[in-house]
């Protein structure tokens, strides 16, 4: 069975009879001799990567463009190798600094990196963006749902970008980086992650920033469950197809990559193509941020034996959080100060 014949033949077929009829074959690939845990399921265990220089959303330009040619795609990657290797040279000690009053963001954290240079390539296209419903690659925003997570309900309240370390988003907190909040993203760096599986469990951890979900396999949800962090999931078997479903997130989940509001919910797929690649897809729901379903596609390659990934402190909780507060009361008081003196 597979997800890529699976999502041609639901639309006319019903959910049993599809599993029932789907060949176990992937890009041409038999998947009868995957690896299988001691209890028959596809063995996901082992260390994983996702990155790729493929984007979630899809440039506006493209428009419909699900795909490049194999040419376009072998252009964009010299491109990103030759910007890598570019990386390693020495600097100039004559370049001009920064833009007075500019904002760095993580070019220094870039710089450091390396450079993504691989285009997610799924059932033999070199894909132009992650999500591929809907056709034209974007998220579907309702009318300024783009502000309407609690972050924009916040500052839509009169709520100023400083005003408390709430109002800070909890990557910058260091509460989650968000790389597989769920559902997984495609991280710049530091893009790996291992998983651990039982019968009963479904463990997978990122190394942004070392969090770990532990999955229950089989279990009924809870109508009593509150919202947390990475939300409530349960997972179920679809023939070799781990299916998780989660709902209940933190309102302050919602990140740059992915704006969610109380009603967001994410079914993931998680399939064994070979034992080095797992397919996986997922399909997120929130009424409130988006006008229909969002779903994005990704692979999972297994790393080289031997390599294995480290624990990410995400700055040792982010020191410099009360240092931006603290100026932003100072301007603050400067502000008010010039008031009184007018």
């Amino acid at each position: 069975m597979t997800i890529y014949e699976l999502q041609s033949r639901l639309t006319y077929l019903g959910v049993v009879a599809a599993l029932a009829a789907l060949p176990l074959a992937v890009n041409g690939q038999d998947t009868t001799d995957i690896s299988r845990t001691r209890h028959g399921y596809p063995d996901f265990q082992g260390y994983w990567n996702n990155a790729s220089q493929t984007p979630i959303e899809r440039p506006a330009s493209l428009g419909d463009k699900r795909s490049y040619t194999l040419e376009e795609a072998r252009a964009l990657e010299s491109t990103a190798q030759k910007s890598d290797t570019q990386k390693a040279a020495p600097l100039d000690p004559d370049r001009a600094p920064p833009a007075d009053g500019g904002v760095i963001m993580f070019q220094a954290d870039e710089n450091f990196a390396n450079t993504r240079i691989n285009i997610t390539q799924i059932n033999g296209e070199y894909r132009t963006s992650l999500i591929v419903e809907p056709a034209d690659g974007r998220y579907p925003y309702v009318e300024g749902g783009a502000n309407k997570d609690v972050f924009g309900q916040w500052r839509a309240a009169g709520l100023g970008a400083y005003d408390g370390p709430e109002i800070r988003s909890q990557m910058e907190r260091c509460l989650h980086v968000g790389s597989q909040m769920p559902p997984m993203m495609a991280w710049t760096y530091n893009a790996n992650y291992q998983i651990v599986q039982t019968e009963d469990y479904f463990m997978l951890m990122s190394e942004m920033a070392h969090d770990a979900r532990i999955i229950p396999i089989g279990i009924e949800r809870r109508d009593n469950e509150f919202s947390k962090w990475f939300g409530n999931s349960i997972a179920y078997w679809q023939e070799d197809i781990l299916v998780v479903h989660t709902t209940g997130f933190h309102p302050q989940q919602s990140n740059f990559f992915m704006k969610s509001s109380d009603q967001f919910e994410v079914t993931e797929y998680f399939e064994l193509v070979s034992d080095g690649e797992i397919f996986y897809r997922y399909t997120v729901t929130d009424p409130i941020i988006y006008k229909q379903p969002l779903t994005l596609e990704m692979q999972l390659l297994r790393k080289t034996d031997g390599e294995q990934i480290y624990e990410f402190a995400c700055h040792e909780g982010n020191y410099s959080l009360p240092s931006i507060l603290s100026g932003a009361r100072r301007a603050e008081a400067d502000a008010r100060a010039a008031l009184e003196n007018d």
